[in-house]
């Protein structure tokens, strides 16, 4: 369990975060500042950078062991994307890693996405401290 400030206590396993860009979307200034947040706070942070597949993302999300899955998507694949992600973790029984989405998605989409495993949304403007509470609160609950 984090402290308050997000930061883990001594001795506590660190959660460990996967933050990908799938598709064709090149533009990743948000995801590499929140990379530096979230290590900040004391998370494990592995960042694959651009053009990710979900296959890949899967692939490195089970063999990293990570709690959650961050994925920014700025071109509107979000539904096709997470359902892609969705079906290869359901595919190597890997459903229990936490999947949150980033990025440009209209509100219609996000109960589309959240049928597809996806916890949580954070748009344009969602504060930093709204994320660590998300994840810190999330990832250490889970199994």
């Amino acid at each position: 369990m984090a402290d308050s400030t997000g930061k883990n206590m001594p001795g506590e396993k660190r959660i460990r975060v996967l933050l990908a860009k799938p598709g064709l979307d090149g533009h990743d200034r948000g995801i590499k500042i929140l990379a530096r947040e979230l290590r900040d706070a004391g998370m494990e942070v592995i960042y694959l950078g651009l053009f990710q597949t979900p296959e890949t993302i899967v692939n490195v999300a089970i063999h990293e062991d990570v709690d959650v899955i961050g994925i920014s998507v700025l071109d509107g694949g979000q539904k096709l994307i997470a359902e892609d992600i969705f079906k290869e973790l359901k595919k190597n029984n890997a459903d229990d890693i936490i999947m949150l989405f980033g990025g440009i998605i209209p509100d219609r989409d996000i109960p589309v996405l959240k049928k597809y495993g996806v916890a949580a949304v954070f748009g344009p403007g969602s504060e930093v401290e709204e994320i660590l509470s998300f994840i810190n609160s999330n990832a250490a609950s889970s199994p």
